[in-house]
């Protein structure tokens, strides 16, 4: 990760807030028949937790934000039994390939492992290998809401 980018917590009155929804909602909106932009926008705001479970995180290079990722309770209807879940993890594209989101999926990590957190969840329809790559496991492959996915799962130790 090149080192003018910093990670910070994102809060609900950031300013951020909304555009990061935005990115989740044109990334992933597909998923979530019906949501609406704005109903998105509200969703990334609940998220903005103090710590633990929820949480998102903005990587920023100066006063720009170019990459996010969360930890939530739930991001699977058909795995409720699976909690939590390392979620929407995104950098724009022209910020790819330098390890932001690597650095992004340790700080979800990081922040698990102070939370009391041992083990997490995701899905990922292409990404599979960067979640190997930072020692996460397959689970299961399935369909889900129109894509086929591969539901990961990490174990942490401190």
């Amino acid at each position: 990760m090149p080192d003018d980018i910093t990670l910070h917590r994102l809060t609900a009155d950031d300013p951020h807030v909304s555009l990061v929804a935005i990115w989740i909602f044109e990334a992933w909106g597909h998923l979530h028949r019906g949501l609406t932009q704005e109903q998105a926008i509200e969703r990334v705001r609940a998220e903005c937790g103090q710590g633990g479970v929820p949480s998102i995180f903005v990587a920023m290079q100066g006063e720009t934000p170019v990459g996010t990722a969360s930890l939530i309770a739930d991001d699977m209807s058909i795995r409720r039994e699976f909690t939590p879940w390392l979620a929407s993890v995104y950098v724009m594209p022209e910020w790819r390939g330098q390890g932001i989101a690597s650095g992004l999926v340790k700080r979800v990590e990081a922040e698990a492992i102070e939370s009391g957190i041992r083990h997490f969840y995701l899905y990922t329809p292409d990404q599979q290998s960067l979640y190997r790559r930072l020692g996460w496991q397959d689970v299961e492959h399935l369909e889900y809401r129109g894509e086929t996915v591969t539901v990961m799962s990490r174990q942490l130790w401190l």
